[in-house]
Formats: structure tokens, sequence, C-alpha cells
């Protein structure tokens, strides 16, 4: 069920009034899931049932996606606002250091709460932050070209799209290696989420000079990549190792950038090994797991 949660949160421009939208389900060591730019937190949903068998789940819309407001006017959408924003949301709901799983810009943001002591492990999939520029300039080019695609077209040519395989292809499949299988109302929502989504020009203006250079000590993290990214390219996962040393890096054959829908088994069980109490470092045998 959806909820809203207001709180306040303390920001480099003073304390905030913040309202975020999110669903909660489940019970056990809460799991925290972070989606990426121009999405919204109902990218989760083919995880989540299997999630919530284990986990107390909650997925957010970050501030200016899905259904939460844009940060008020004059703060900033960039990495150190959103993630005291992120830090002060789970103390609203009561939640010590929760296991974060992120998403592209979510997972650049579930390092970030890594970083900075506020969970108990990161499992990232296809993080934002290890590229180079002409990397960016890329992924940035294409994200834009997106937006600019969903905001153009009319409601009834996405929904009539969205009803055939070819259609959901042509609408999703920069984001899915495996586009057919979303549902038509999925895709719909989805174009109308990243044609509506207010953070999205700040954000991405924001990520313009990001590069995530910090190992984050401490904390077990997981690095999960599709082998069939089209927005941020796999040999990425190979810089971030080479960041977090610690970190399990794993393939997801198959996968494209939003790897959820591609394989929901898989990224699951990613995900539930990641968040499980272990040494930072250990590789999981129930896993293809590759190191540098």
């Amino acid at each position: 069920m959806s909820a809203t949660l207001s709180f306040t949160a303390p920001t480099e421009h003073g304390p905030q009034d913040i309202t975020l939208s999110y669903t909660r389900a489940g019970a056990g060591e809460p799991l925290l899931l972070l989606h990426g730019i121009g999405h919204h937190r109902q990218a989760w949903d083919p995880v989540v049932d299997i999630l919530t068998t284990e986990r107390d789940v909650i997925a957010v819309d970050l501030p200016g996606f899905g259904q939460s407001s844009a940060l008020p006017q004059g703060l900033p959408h960039d990495l150190p606002t959103t993630t005291a924003v992120l830090g002060a949301f789970c103390a609203a709901l009561g939640v010590d250091r929760p296991h974060v799983a992120g998403n592209s810009l979510g997972g650049l943001l579930a390092l970030e709460l890594g970083r900075e002591n506020l969970v108990r492990s990161v499992t990232t999939l296809s993080p934002a932050g290890f590229w180079t520029q002409t990397e960016r300039r890329y992924a940035f080019g294409v994200l834009t070209g997106m937006r600019r695609t969903a905001r153009a077209l009319p409601l009834p040519l996405v929904e009539r799209l969205s009803r055939t395989a070819a259609g959901r292809t042509a609408l999703t499949s920069t984001i899915y290696a495996r586009p057919a299988r979303r549902s038509p109302e999925a895709v719909v929502a989805e174009t109308l989420a990243l044609a509506r989504a207010e953070g999205f020009a700040e954000t991405l203006r924001a990520g313009r000079t990001v590069l995530f250079a910090d190992d984050v000590p401490g904390v077990p993290v997981t690095v999960a990549w599709g082998t069939r990214d089209r927005l941020l390219l796999p040999r990425q996962g190979v810089r971030a190792k080479r960041v977090i040393p610690r970190a399990r890096l794993v393939r997801l054959p198959g996968c494209g950038h939003v790897p959820m829908n591609d394989d929901p088994a898989l990224v699951a069980r990613v995900l539930l090994d990641g968040s499980r109490s272990r040494s930072a470092g250990t590789v999981s045998t129930s896993l293809r797991a590759v190191a540098s």
C-alpha cells in the first residue's frame, strides 16, 4: 500500500521539510530500495514479493520522481542533499541502519549511504559514478533523449505501443534486455513517470561532476551488473571493484540496465544474499561472482 511521510531533514541549507512517497511490506531486517533517475519505486515490483518473504521491504520514490515532490526551491538534487534526505527518511520511519539496494542513480546513493555508515549493507545494480567522461556523456545523452521522447509521445500512442511486444521494445529496450516481458500497464506507468519527473533535469545537472572514487570501509558491498546493460556498460563494474576492493562483483547474465524485470529470481537472490549478515569481502558460492 502506498503511503507518504513528511519529516524534517538536516541539509547544508538548514533543516528542510520533505515529503516522500513509499511502500512497505514484509517482515524481517529492513531493506531500503532506491530506483534510478527518471524511474519510480514500481521498478522493484518484479522482485518485491520474493524479498518480502525475508525482509521488511521499503521502496521509496526519490525526491522529484514517482509520487514524491521535488526538493524545496533552492535545495539542490545532489548527492549530499539526497543522502541526508534518505537518512532522515529512515530515521522518521524508525528504521536504524537498514540494508540498502539501489539501481543506477539509486546504486550510487546506496554507496553514499554506505560510505556515511548509515546502512548495514549495500547492494548495487549497475550503479552510476564509475564512468569515464565519455561514458557519462553518452549515458546522459541517452537519458535526455528518452526523457524528450517520453514527454513528446501522446498518452494514447504510449498505450497503443504498450499492447504489443514490438511497441514495448521500442519504448523500453534501452533499459531492459527483455522488454517484451514488461507488462503493458508497467510500460505506460514508467513512461509517464519519466515524462513527469520534476527532479530529472536538476538531478542530471548535479551528476555532471560525479565520480565515485572512495572505498566503503566496514560495510559489506555487492556490485551486480547486467551483461547486456546498454546504458552503463558492464566494464564499469570492474572499475567499481578497483575502487571498492572488498566488494563482491556479480554478473547478471542476459540482464539489462534495470535487471529486476529481466530476471527477477536471480536479482532477488542477489539482493537477499547481499543483505545477509556476512563479513565484507565474503564471496557467495550460490552466485557467479567475478572479481577483477
